[in-house]
């Protein structure tokens, strides 16, 4: 399974020819490129997956993913209690 996560763009620049930024997943920052969405400027919402952006979304649509992400990383951890199981 693939998975693409929404985040907001806040900063931008080149990187060996590449258009590179900062994007921010509800306070986690990681590098992607965006080269793949042209278009896409600071404040914008990308979809990314392996660090790239693969296409932009409007803010309410990130949020509304972002916000499932949680939801479901929650009923894991719930799930994951329930039956006894631990982390190493």
């Amino acid at each position: 399974m693939c998975l693409g996560v929404p985040g907001k763009i806040i900063e931008m620049y080149d990187r060996e020819h590449l258009k590179m930024g900062k994007v921010d997943y509800g306070g986690v920052v990681r590098e992607a490129c965006l080269e793949y969405v042209p278009e896409a400027k600071i404040g914008d919402y990308a979809v990314i997956h392996v660090g790239f952006a693969i296409s932009l979304v409007s803010e309410e649509d990130a949020k509304a993913s972002l916000a499932m992400l949680k939801e479901i990383v929650n009923l894991e951890e719930e799930l994951r209690l329930d039956s006894g199981e631990q982390d190493l």
